[in-house]
């Protein structure tokens, strides 16, 4: 087997040698990695950034973070091309959402639209500029994970302990997962790229034992966070960034720690199940109390045996000679994650197709039947925001302009403000030239993962995964309009455009006479 390449900053690059940065730069990036990494879970408790004032505070903070690193280093922009095209690509479309105020319906709608995207800009220059920092770039998967466990475990404590935590719950709801982010499909899949954060976690080597049994016992809250939302397409996320993960990280032990992580999720979601005052809060306080205190009880007899076993098995793994071993289909395991991917949207889309305004009804509320269906909406809100794209192919509708639209062309009565699919939002909205745009930021980020992995950043694995889990899902929800849920892939995005500034000064695996150099780091 051919050697693998090392990942190690190359020399005389300021930017990839954070151990040589001057003192006076240390505290700036740290600080800025701070902001960065506790910035959604801050957001998340404010109906998740969806609403202006704390949106353009983010944005504020976001700006000043990009104005301090540039005052304290070199500009915070991306170095290699992806990392231009993606940002460019961001840009532009600021830029031209900006521009289609001219026609746009609703100025406002179309300005927070404005507003949202220099945040996401900010957040991407920033977290570019921060993550070049090994340190911070290590820390980036734990910290957000941390924050996904702690926002999950906000909402389940008030099913959990319905006496001592009374939690507002929204009639649209019905019962699902929803706070604090209010919407419960942006919950859902807040729980599942924190799952896939823990399972990246658990299943890396280079991590220490303490870090890697409590990211496997933490999967059982976030199971139950994903089930207890009731989103078909969070589960899908779930399923697909899992094969992400292998295919980008196809060892023995992060298919292990995968196969014993989501085990403990799917436990915990059968544990909430049974019972109603969990599942679906449904009953007097009384009736919910003792729900609730016996699915904590189970909740904990559950993270003491993955505890328990997790560790055994950290045991064997180092007494195993071949712990690092690749998986012997490592090279099939690609191809496998790209199928499923297809499949998995070629499901939605059939499954759309043979959705009806009468059948919406079906699948709504907190039920598990409500995850055997394909019955919602969507379909009417893709007809309505694909037509509008035919009838103005070059210049959309304008910013903000498909609630108007919607509220013109609909056939059934529910209102909405968005398309639910980001790709389809850009058309209906900003015409061929979002889409471009839109393309440009998602292919370069893609291209930087690409690099990434390719030169063995260990951020590389669980960052790819999470941002595929993140698209998969924004392209059947507006997921986009969420900044709690956007941000952490944001920020794994920049990580993703700083590992590659690293991997693409290497065009060769490092030289032997680098080998024991300490920033040296094997792949996982």
């Amino acid at each position: 087997m051919a050697p693998r390449a090392r990942y190690s900053a190359p020399r005389g690059d300021p930017r990839s040698a954070p151990n040589t940065l001057p003192r006076v730069r240390r505290p700036v990036l740290l600080l800025a990695g701070l902001v960065l990494l506790a910035g959604p879970t801050v957001l998340a408790f404010y109906s998740g950034g969806f609403f202006v004032g704390p949106r353009a505070a983010a944005t504020a903070v976001a700006w000043a973070l990009v104005l301090v690193l540039a005052l304290a280093g070199p500009l915070p922009l991306p170095a290699s091309t992806p990392g231009r095209v993606a940002a460019a690509g961001l840009a532009g479309l600021a830029a031209w959402s900006a521009v289609s105020l001219t026609w746009a319906p609703l100025v406002e709608a179309g300005f927070n639209n404005v507003q949202r995207l220099l945040l996401y800009l900010g957040v991407l220059l920033a977290a570019t500029a921060a993550m070049r920092d090994e340190r911070l770039g290590r820390a980036a998967e734990p910290a957000l994970a941390a924050g996904v466990v702690i926002v999950i475990g906000y909402g389940l404590a008030g099913r959990l302990l319905p006496g001592i935590l009374d939690l507002h719950r929204s009639f649209v709801a019905g019962g699902r997962l929803e706070q604090p982010l209010t919407y419960w499909n942006a919950e859902g899949l807040l729980a599942a790229m924190g799952l896939l954060l823990c399972l990246r976690l658990a299943g890396d080597t280079a991590r220490p034992a303490a870090m890697r049994v409590a990211a496997a016992v933490a999967s059982a809250p976030l199971g139950m966070g994903v089930y207890l939302s009731y989103s078909r397409g969070a589960l899908v996320a779930t399923f697909v960034g899992a094969l992400f993960l292998l295919a980008a990280a196809p060892t023995r032990p992060q298919l292990r720690a995968a196969l014993v992580c989501l085990a403990a999720g799917t436990v915990g979601a059968l544990l909430a199940a049974p019972f109603g005052g969990v599942s679906s809060l449904s009953g007097a306080l009384g009736d919910r109390e003792r729900d609730g205190a016996i699915v904590l009880m189970g909740l904990l007899v559950i993270a003491g045996v993955v505890a328990v076993v997790f560790a055994r098995m950290l045991r064997e793994e180092e007494r195993d000679e071949g712990r690092r071993a690749r998986l012997a289909y490592a090279d099939r395991l690609p191809a496998v994650a790209a199928a499923a991917t297809a499949l998995c949207v070629l499901g939605l889309v059939i499954g759309a197709l043979g959705e009806t305004a009468g059948h919406a009804g079906s699948s709504a509320g907190a039920s598990a039947s409500r995850l055997t269906s394909v019955s919602s909406l969507r379909y009417e809100y893709w007809r309505v925001g694909g037509r509008a794209f035919l009838d103005h192919p070059l210049k959309g509708v304008g910013s903000g302009g498909f609630r108007v639209l919607w509220r013109q062309e609909r056939d059934v009565g529910a209102s909405a403000l968005e398309v639910h699919s980001l790709p389809l939002e850009m058309a209906t909205e900003l015409g061929l030239p979002g889409l471009l745009l839109m393309g440009l930021f998602l292919g370069g980020v893609a291209v930087a993962g690409r690099r990434a992995l390719r030169a063995g950043a260990p951020i590389a694995p669980g960052a790819c995964a999470v941002c595929g889990a993140w698209l998969l899902h924004a392209s059947i929800d507006w997921d986009w309009q969420m900044p709690a849920v956007t941000l952490p892939a944001l920020v794994l995005a920049g990580a993703l455009l700083a590992a590659s500034e690293l991997g693409s000064a290497q065009s060769e695996p490092a030289a032997d006479e680098h080998a024991d150099h300490p920033q040296a780091i094997t792949r996982g």
